[in-house]
C-alpha cells in the first residue's frame, strides 16, 4: 500500500477565484477503503464545476475538499472487497458520481443521478487536483483507447453531462440544436450532435469559442444572446447565465426543449408566457448523470473519435487554471497534468 504524503490543493476559505480559495498543500496519500481503488492521478480535467466549489456557489460539502472529478489515473492498489474489475496497472476513469443507495425510488427506475443519499468526487469527498486519490470501485471506469491520458479527462464530466443534456434536450434525428455557450461541454457535446446528424448552431461570447466551433462544423456562430438564423428544435444552455433563458426559449420553434446543463445558474428573469413558453415548449434541468450515461458515452467516444480541445497546465497551476476558466479565457477544456 502506498504512503507517505503528496502534493494537493484544497479549497480553504471558498471565494472569488481572485481571493485564492484554493490552497497547495502537502497532505497524507490516502488509503482506500475496502471496496475502493486508490489510484495515481495522471491528469484532472478543471471543471466549472470546480469553480462554483471554490467560490462557494455550492455549499460546503467537505471542509478543505481537494476538488476535481475528471480524473484519469493509474490503479496502483486495492481494497479487500473490490469486485475484481480493476487491477494495479489498469487505467481508469474517475468522475463526478461517486456513491448512490442503489435502493431508493430513484435508483430502482434507473435514475440514480437523483438519489438523495448520492456523494460526488471534489465536492464530498476529495477529488483529483492531487497526486493520489480513491475511487469506490463500481463507480470506476474504464476508458476507450486511442486518446492520450490528457484527451480524456475532459470526457468524464463535461462529456458525460453533455451527452445527458443532449438526452435531455430531445433532439429528433437531423433536428436544428442551438448550444448557448461553448466550453469544455460543448465543444463536445456539439460532436455528438453533429455525429447524429444534427445541424447545429453556436451562441457563445468568445472569439476563440467561435473559431472552434466552426472549426467542429457548426453552421452558425453569434452572440450570447443572438437569435439563430433558423428556429430551434432544441437547445442546451452550458453558460451559468440565467439571463440567457429568455433568448433560448424565444429561438425554440413550437415543441421544442431547452435543457440546461450546469449546476449552478444566476436568476432567470421573469418569463413571457406567450413568448417564451406556449405553444409547448419545455425547460428541463439536468442533475448530474447515471452511470449508464457515462458508459454510453464513453462507448460512443471509443467508436468516434472526438476532438478533444485541452490547454494543458501542471499541477502547481491549479489556480491559474481555475482563473482562466473563470475569466473566460479557456477554449475548449482546461486539464491538469499531474
Amino acid at each position: 500500500m502506498t504512503t507517505g504524503t503528496m502534493r494537493a490543493w484544497q479549497v480553504v476559505t471558498p471565494g472569488p477565484v481572485s481571493s485564492h480559495p484554493l490552497q497547495r498543500v502537502t497532505v497524507p496519500t490516502p488509503q482506500p477503503g475496502p471496496d475502493e481503488l486508490l489510484v495515481k492521478v495522471l491528469a484532472c480535467g478543471v471543471c466549472r464545476t470546480d469553480l462554483h466549489v471554490a467560490e462557494g456557489d455550492l455549499a460546503v460539502h467537505r471542509p478543505r475538499v481537494i476538488p476535481g472529478h475528471e480524473v484519469v489515473g493509474e490503479v496502483v492498489a486495492v481494497g479487500a472487497d473490490t469486485g475484481g474489475g480493476f487491477a494495479p496497472g489498469d487505467r481508469v476513469g474517475v468522475a463526478w458520481l461517486r456513491h448512490t443507495c442503489g435502493q431508493c425510488v430513484y435508483c430502482l427506475r434507473g435514475r440514480e443521478n437523483l438519489c438523495p443519499s448520492s456523494l460526488y468526487t471534489g465536492w464530498d469527498a476529495d477529488g483529483g487536483y492531487a497526486e493520489f486519490t480513491t475511487v469506490p470501485d463500481a463507480f470506476a471506469l474504464r476508458l476507450p483507447t486511442g486518446y492520450s491520458d490528457v484527451e480524456l479527462a475532459p470526457l468524464l464530466c463535461a462529456g458525460i453531462i453533455g451527452y445527458r443534456a443532449l438526452l435531455r434536450a430531445d433532439l429528433p434525428p437531423g433536428g436544428r440544436l442551438g448550444l448557448y455557450g461553448f466550453g469544455g461541454s460543448a465543444h463536445l457535446t456539439a460532436q455528438v450532435a453533429l455525429a447524429q446528424g444534427a445541424r447545429v448552431h453556436v451562441m457563445t461570447r468568445g472569439e476563440r469559442a467561435r473559431e472552434l466551433a466552426l472549426a467542429l462544423g457548426a453552421s452558425s456562430v453569434q452572440g450570447s444572446a443572438d437569435m439563430p438564423p433558423e428556429p430551434l428544435d432544441a437547445a442546451i444552455l452550458f453558460a451559468p447565465v440565467g439571463d440567457l433563458v429568455l433568448p433560448a426559449l424565444a429561438a425554440l420553434d413550437r415543441g421544442g426543449v431547452l435543457a440546461i446543463a450546469g449546476i449552478h445558474l444566476s436568476d432567470i428573469p421573469t418569463l413571457n408566457y406567450q413568448q417564451h413558453v406556449f405553444f409547448e415548449r419545455e425547460i428541463r434541468s439536468v442533475t448530474a448523470n447515471t452511470r449508464a450515461d457515462a458508459r454510453d458515452f464513453l462507448a460512443f467516444a471509443g467508436a468516434h473519435r472526438m476532438v478533444v480541445s485541452t490547454p494543458e497546465y501542471a499541477l502547481d497551476r491549479a489556480g491559474d487554471a481555475l482563473a482562466d476558466l473563470g475569466a473566460g479565457r479557456v477554449a475548449g477544456a482546461a486539464v491538469l497534468r499531474v
